[in-house]
């Protein structure tokens, strides 16, 4: 799909919050399929239940579709168990993969949950070994791009699980990596973006390695990050960051020019509404009723930012167990409905 000459943005009105504390625990991270089945990577435990996880699947309408790879806190970690999840997506032919930090290997699933196997075992630097492997992403030939967070480079391997090629190393200059997070590839426009975490910038490559672009510095001010984990990039070419010390999600053109940051707007989702009024006891809602509750719109904890074919953000608030759904709305413009771009830019109409 060719992008627009530019872009009327009209805005990016919150939509909903879906999930809740019993069902998306710890939401890591979430992948989209064209459908608009949701599948939510989750970090945290059911102590009372003694298992941690899994891969919860729901859609915007917040249902319980199901979920798979639970793990049993009493038993040792094997095949399709989870310590630390980190990230998950889905390529065309309904293959779900999802990473461990605090393993060396990659799981695989069908959307049923039925389990594949694992990529990779070894914990190392050699050619198709991992260190924290991270950000996941797909290629539009179902080529799979690993984060490789400790060894400070992205591997490519293909759709059958081969070892294609490694690029990065240790350092601060273009082409340098100091423990990369989230990756997005758009095979379509020959770009590769990475959060390059401790670096505290996004830098954007062709599909060939070639260096284009990079932007951001260490800080908390308007295009500025700490420790962004996340990065998404939509139709029109605007690039979403999850800024995770900052805990905010930033907005950038597609050159990388800040436009605006999202703090949290959640609402109470239906299967958290449906918790309040039928399971929680009365002094449980009398102290609800009496909270201040500004601070519970915000984001907490997050590690990543989706955007799915609908137009939809989707923001996995880690810390408060649910997921924060915004959708953007904007208007292609054409060469000759827009001036070229002005050098000191403004939005005063004379």
């Amino acid at each position: 799909m060719t992008r627009p000459y530019a872009v009327l943005r009209a805005g990016y009105p919150y939509v909903k919050t879906i999930g809740a504390r019993s069902r998306t625990i710890m939401p890591a991270d979430v992948a989209i399929a064209d459908d608009g089945t949701i599948y939510a990577l989750c970090q945290g435990s059911h102590y009372g239940k003694g298992k941690s996880g899994p891969i919860y699947i729901t859609n915007i309408n917040d249902e319980n579709l199901g979920s798979f790879a639970w793990r049993n806190l009493e038993l040792p970690v094997k095949h399709c168990e989870y310590l630390w999840p980190c990230q998950i997506v889905l390529d065309s032919r309904g293959i779900l993969y999802a990473s461990d930090q605090a393993v060396s290997f990659l799981q695989m699933y069908t959307r049923d949950g039925h389990y594949l196997g694992r990529k990779g075992g070894e914990e190392g630097s050699e050619p198709g070994e991992f260190n924290r492997p991270s950000g996941l992403a797909v290629d539009a030939e179902d080529n799979l791009y690993v984060v490789d967070s400790l060894n400070h480079r992205i591997q490519k391997f293909d759709k059958d699980g081969r070892f294609i090629s490694m690029f990065g190393e240790f350092g601060s200059e273009p082409g340098q990596f100091n423990m990369p997070w989230g990756i997005h590839v758009d095979s379509e426009h020959d770009e590769i973006y990475v959060a390059d975490w401790r670096n505290d910038r996004v830098q954007v490559f062709d599909t060939n390695w070639e260096f284009q672009f990079q932007f951001g510095e260490s800080g908390s001010g308007k295009g500025q990050f700490r420790r962004p984990t996340g990065v998404a990039v939509d139709k029109d070419g605007d690039i979403y960051v999850c800024d995770w010390g900052n805990k905010r999600v930033q907005l950038f053109d597609r050159k990388g020019k800040y436009l605006m940051q999202f703090l949290g707007d959640a609402t109470i989702s239906k299967l958290q509404l449906e918790q309040m009024l039928n399971r929680l006891s009365a002094k449980q809602r009398r102290i609800r009723e009496e909270a201040d509750l500004e601070q519970e719109k915000f984001f907490e904890g997050i590690k990543s930012v989706r955007v799915g074919k609908d137009g939809l953000m989707y923001v996995p608030d880690f810390e408060h167990y649910r997921i924060q759904i915004y959708k953007k709305e904007s208007y292609p413009l054409t060469e000759q409905q827009i001036l070229p771009p002005l050098k000191v830019p403004t939005l005063n109409p004379n």
